[in-house]
């Protein structure tokens, strides 16, 4: 609902595009049931979700999420605010269990597939999950650690399971004799997907009194500061910020039950989890589920498929399309909206993509904990490549000082946050909690300036300043300037100790034109960053380490500079 609003302190609302409220209701839902509840029934013949080539319709994803919830509930006798953990690239699978956990009031536990036994256990004992439902490709992991986790029940699927027959059988078989993907374990007390689907036929399901306040997903943050942690999100949390990407989306001008969005990103991380699956349920798009999207030239193919509409992703990702030599086959001529966050979008790949689609990039910012996001660049057509927009409706955002006062315009700080997006806090961590917030705000450990529209730009990540003789560098802008440099690929920029300037500037460069040399990046660098700037040391690699999401590892980068140096 509109309110009274300042535009002084809250400048960004004179640029607001039209029919954007400035407040959203956000107990419009009591809970992503009632959600769930009017989009499978309002776009019950319209296609949901599709993966290999199979589609199921949001009336099938009804159906079958019930038979998971009545599964949960009669089968396994789980409760209201029991956890559950799922740990699956994306497959049809996933969906079904998610919205059929949150049916049955369950709180999900999203579990990256690619952890560590060590992570696993972590993540499980710290949420004390109950059940879990994983891909056969890691249960061999699981194996190893679930005698210490509170896991009482386990649920395994293989990547085919619900592709029918045949396909099911030919992609099993493919994964796990030809591909050899699937490491032998020993779970004998595990159910199969498709036998927990069918087993929640025999009773009806019951529906849940689920309350806004209640938790719905207990979401791990990556854990670079140590212990991964986990940021409570409630249903209120996640409803608010669906309902603000519904309102912000409209001026793309795509009706609803017309969208088709490309989820690249794994469902389990929060970027995903909020803009692709869970925000379908509010416009009733379909989400075209990419299984492996390091596969570029199967990426490629499926993307021929269809006529897209949206597509979210991270620079990594884009910058790997686009230097993908079919990209050019794809039909982008339907491309509304570009959405890119989870990491800095470089101004080269934001110009190189808007030049193949049509679409400028629009480059938004969130956490895990603000469900995600908190800004993204208005998608009528006033994009201001290199920001990260403007707050979305009912959001605040603002730059402080280390002393706590607020900065001036243009003068960079750390961004807090208020919103009805901002998480209740670390599960079981009150000190970390009380660490985050300052008056009522949310710290997010970011550094930007505001110009005076509201607009915001990312400097870094304070934690990966870098300091020159007493200057401040910031990895951001010299990975941007390197990128722009012909002949480059990828770049990712750390600070290395030096005895004479406490840091040097450091970067990794993966070459895009093999006849790159180091100078050329320097004389590149010279030409367009202040000296203090320039990289002192350049080092080529065949690639970079990544999160499975496509972000850049820095702080993995520094661990083995940190190694040398002891050797």
């Amino acid at each position: 609902m509109e309110t009274s609003v300042n535009t002084l302190t809250r400048p960004w609302l004179r640029l607001y595009p039209k029919g954007v409220p400035h407040e959203i209701d956000a107990d419009k839902y009591t809970s992503l049931a009632t959600l769930m509840e009017e989009g499978f029934q309002r776009f019950a013949d319209r296609p949901a979700y599709a993966c290999m080539g199979k589609q199921i319709t949001f009336g099938e994803l009804d159906t079958l999420s019930r038979q998971f919830a009545s599964f949960l509930q009669n089968d396994l006798k789980l409760l209201k605010g029991d956890r559950i953990a799922i740990q699956m690239p994306n497959t049809l699978q996933y969906p079904i269990a998610m919205f059929g956990a949150l049916r049955a009031g369950m709180v999900v536990v999203n579990t990256n597939p690619l952890y560590t036994p060590r992570e696993m256990q972590h993540q499980f004992k710290d949420s004390g999950a109950k059940v879990i439902v994983i891909v056969a490709n890691f249960a061999a992991n699981l194996e190893k650690i679930i005698d210490r986790t509170d896991i009482k029940h386990v649920v395994v699927t293989e990547l085919g399971d619900m592709l029918g027959f045949p396909k099911k059988q030919l992609v099993n078989a493919v994964v796990k004799y030809v591909k050899k993907l699937v490491p032998s374990y020993y779970l004998p007390d595990a159910i199969s997907f498709n036998d927990a689907l069918s087993r929640g036929t025999r009773q009806p399901f019951k529906p849940v009194d689920i309350r806004s306040s209640e938790l719905a997903f207990i979401q791990y943050t990556g854990g670079t500061t140590g212990v991964s942690k986990g940021a409570m999100l409630t249903q209120r949390n996640i409803l608010a910020n669906v309902e603000c990407q519904y309102e912000w989306m409209k001026p793309a001008g795509v009706p609803d039950g017309a969208g088709l969005m490309v989820a690249a990103l794994p469902l389990y991380h929060v970027y995903a989890l909020t803009t692709n699956a869970l925000s379908a349920l509010r416009s009733g798009s379909m989400n075209l589920l990419i299984t492996n999207p390091r596969d570029m030239n199967a990426f490629v193919d499926e993307l021929k498929k269809y006529k897209i509409t949206g597509f979210t992703g991270v620079n990594t990702l884009y910058n790997g399309l686009l230097n993908h030599p079919r990209i050019g086959e794809v039909d982008f001529s339907g491309l509304r909206i570009t959405s890119a966050g989870g990491m800095a979008l470089q101004t080269a790949v934001a110009e190189r993509w808007a030049k193949l689609t049509g679409n400028t990039p629009c480059e938004g910012y969130g956490l895990t904990e603000t469900s995600p996001v908190l800004s993204s660049n208005p998608v009528d057509g006033t994009v201001r490549v290199g920001t990260i927009g403007v707050p979305w409706p009912s959001t605040d955002m603002k730059v402080i000082l280390d002393d706590g006062t607020d900065a001036q315009v243009g003068e960079p700080g750390e961004i807090v946050a208020k919103g009805p997006q901002v998480f209740i806090g670390y599960y079981k961590r009150p000190e970390e909690t009380e660490k985050a917030m300052i008056d009522g705000w949310f710290k997010t450990g970011d550094i930007a300036t505001m110009d005076t529209d509201g607009f915001f730009r990312i400097v870094d990540r304070k934690k990966d300043m870098i300091l020159v003789s007493g200057f401040n560098v910031y990895p951001n802008e010299i990975e941007d300037v390197v990128a722009m440099c012909p002949g480059v690929g990828e770049v990712a920029c750390i600070g290395v100790p030096n005895e004479r300037s406490n840091e040097v500037v450091k970067v990794f460069v993966v070459k895009k034109d093999p006849a790159l040399t180091e100078e050329a990046i320097k004389a590149y660098c010279r030409e367009n960053l202040t000296a203090y700037k320039v990289p002192k040391q350049i080092e080529f690699r065949t690639e970079l380490p990544k999160t499975n999401v496509g972000k850049i590892l820095r702080r993995s980068l520094r661990e083995e500079e940190l190694a040398k140096g002891k050797e």
